[in-house]
């Protein structure tokens, strides 16, 4: 059974940071293709970040120079860094792990950015 655990979320001043962090079983992370996604209601859910099998990281535009991708194939998990945190940064992120045929999400994590 696959399951996809996100953790790290919480309660940030703004310019503060977080990090993320999304540990995946049943999957052999490596070879899937790793992402976040945000929601703040009402809006959609957007893509924020992305990482391919071989380390090849995108991000959405907003988060460029402020928030990191990273994997650790060891331990089957995927980070995202967040330095800088504004208040529109307040979203529930989830983390995928996309091949293919497959994706796979996680239940998502509150991160709130308030003074």
């Amino acid at each position: 059974q696959v399951q996809i655990v996100e953790s790290g979320g919480g309660l940030v001043q703004p310019g503060g940071s977080l990090r993320l962090s999304c540990a995946a079983s049943g999957i052999v992370a490596s070879t899937y293709g790793a992402g976040w996604y945000r929601q703040a209601p009402p809006n959609k859910r957007e893509w924020v970040a992305g990482m391919t099998t071989g380390g090849s990281a995108n991000y959405k535009d907003s988060v460029k120079g402020r928030f990191t991708i990273s994997r650790d194939h060891a331990k089957n998990t995927v980070y995202l860094q967040m330095n800088s945190l504004k208040f529109e940064d307040t979203a529930v992120y989830y983390c995928i792990f996309q091949d293919y045929s497959t994706t796979y999400w996680g239940q998502g994590i509150q991160v709130t950015v308030s003074s």
